[in-house]
């Protein structure tokens, strides 16, 4: 599923209702405050589910880098 943050884009990995894990570009940090958006096709048409929390670990590959997040809020609004 794509992944829309303040400055990039990705893909996720895992998703779940408490975090998701995703590939992007860009420089996080543990600890971070993290906003993004998780694209989600449903029955009904796409879905934009914002997300906000914090970084809690990154894995560096490649030119990408792998972030692991918390999720604390959440909305679930039509895209």
């Amino acid at each position: 599923m794509l992944v829309f943050l303040e400055n990039a884009r990705g893909v996720t990995r895992d998703t779940s209702a408490s975090g998701a894990f995703f590939w992007t570009s860009g420089t996080y940090t543990p600890g971070q405050p993290i906003s993004f958006a998780i694209e989600l096709k449903t029955a009904g048409g796409r879905m934009m589910w914002k997300c906000k929390g914090a970084v809690v670990r990154t894995e560096p590959r490649d030119h990408m880098v792998g972030v692991a997040a918390s999720i604390t809020e959440s909305t679930m609004e039509p895209a």
